[in-house]
């Protein structure tokens, strides 16, 4: 593959946009792996986000604060070179973006540079509208985060459904405007009221992604570990599984341990 070549087939923030036009629904998952990564790109999945939920899911955090920018590129980059097909998001971690727009500015080019992800992710409104039309500016495709923002966890008093009162719900509409008129290709609604995703959906040009928010988005993210069915003692009212791997790995882990212990692996032919 030469320097500029169009041959490798890659979904882009544009395809986002085509296949809102299309009305062909999106579909994403989280990866922080290059093993994961491989499996969920290799599968067909539209986008993968490497979200700052690798705090909880690889690092065990209560929530998502505490990752780091460093962090973050680390795992970023592990899955961007499992991806030949998937549009790579990466999250911009808390702190990284809020305190100003230069400084919001310099770390997502550090990111873009450090990792080769498609595009960044951010959580808020009005209040972040300045940095995310600077990094829109600086080339950079910003993915939009409204509703139940985790970020914001300590703000909020948990994780509960967000935008149910009227003056939240003019909010987060308005928001929606602010953040498609700044350029971003695409914004996720994550646990808010369906009939208020559907409306954000109908009236911003950008595309919309929703996790627990009803089936009026453009498409559709997940924790992979969650929707795989690894995590135990989490099942939201907008999860479903989709396998059970967390007793699939369990099995083979036992029968693993069963056979060392009885001697029947290795067997001749698994020896020198």
């Amino acid at each position: 593959m030469g320097y500029l070549s169009t041959e490798k087939k890659k979904i882009t923030s544009r395809t986002f946009a085509e296949m809102k036009a299309a009305g062909e629904k999106i579909t994403m998952l989280t990866a922080y792996d290059y093993t994961t990564a491989s499996i969920i790109d290799n599968a067909g999945i539209d986008g993968i986000l490497v979200g700052d939920s690798a705090s909880n899911v690889m690092a065990g955090n209560s929530d998502t604060l505490p990752i780091t920018i460093d962090e973050m590129i680390y795992y970023a980059r592990s899955v961007v070179r499992a991806c030949s097909h998937c549009l790579v998001v990466c999250d911009m971690p808390f702190g990284s973006y809020q305190v100003s727009r230069e400084e919001g500015v310099k770390n997502a080019i550090r990111i873009m540079k450090e990792t080769g992800v498609d595009a960044l992710k951010m959580e808020g409104g009005a209040e972040i509208i300045a940095t995310v039309k600077g990094i829109i500016d600086a080339g950079i495709p910003v993915m939009g985060h409204l509703g139940l923002t985790p970020q914001s966890v300590h703000k909020f008093g948990g994780y509960g459904l967000r935008a149910k009162e009227e003056a939240e719900a003019e909010k987060l509409l308005n928001d929606a405007r602010l953040l498609d008129e700044a350029g971003c290709f695409c914004i996720t609604l994550e646990k808010v009221p369906a009939k208020l995703a559907e409306e954000v959906t109908r009236n911003v040009r950008c595309a919309t992604i929703g996790i627990g928010a009803g089936c009026g988005t453009d498409g559709q993210i997940l924790v992979y570990a969650d929707a795989l069915g690894m995590t135990q003692g989490f099942k939201p009212k907008f999860l479903r599984h989709f396998a059970d791997v967390n007793k699939c790995m369990t099995a083979g882990v036992q029968a693993y341990i069963r056979e060392v212990k009885t001697c029947s692996f290795p067997n001749i032919d698994e020896s020198y």
